[in-house]
């Protein structure tokens, strides 16, 4: 697939988690509002754009369209992509950590089926890709949390959780008060 390179932007003051394991969700209000969920993998961010964003519940299965590779210094973006650029909208870390691949990760995502536990600071436990059937140009997977201690069913953690893990602001507020 071809990748688009994402927009040279300015970094947050934000700490980067630890080189060569770390993840970031961003929570992305551009077109429509998506949470896009990026794995540091072989010196760049795999990506996927997941609309209705993580779930807790193992039973709720989240499309995540693959989206292009980002650079590893855009884990750290917490602002305003500007109009007229790619990604226009305002973006907040919304989660941050560090990601374990349960086995060989460049096997599994050559199978199409990606396991992982996640150590962030609103997720962690076990998480599964699975690539779904091709359904036009881009790559379609799933999201989904494993079952597991981390797991939970009544727990609504957008709705509980929507701040940044950076700033605490929310992706509106960022969206109203710009960089500040």
């Amino acid at each position: 697939m071809a990748r688009r390179a994402a927009p040279k932007l300015a970094k947050s003051p934000a700490a980067p988690a630890r080189a060569g394991n770390s993840f970031v969700i961003h929570k992305h209000a551009a077109r429509r509002l998506h949470y896009d969920v990026r794995l540091e993998l072989d010196g760049v961010l795999l990506s996927w754009s997941v609309p209705r964003g993580p779930s807790l519940s193992p039973a709720d299965r989240r499309l995540a369209v693959r989206t292009e590779d980002h650079p590893l210094d855009y884990a750290a973006f917490e602002g305003i992509i500007p109009q007229g650029e790619y990604g226009a909208g305002a973006v907040a870390v919304w989660d941050r950590g560090t990601w374990t691949p349960d086995g060989d990760a460049h096997a599994m995502m050559k199978k199409g089926r990606l396991t992982f536990t996640l150590h962030g600071e609103k997720l962690s436990g076990r998480w599964h890709l699975v690539k779904t059937r091709p359904q036009g140009t881009q790559e379609s997977w799933l999201l989904f949390k494993g079952r597991d201690e981390a797991a939970d069913d009544d727990v609504d953690i957008l709705d509980e959780r929507p701040e940044s893990v950076i700033t605490g602001r929310t992706v509106e507020e960022i969206a109203a008060r710009g960089h500040r």
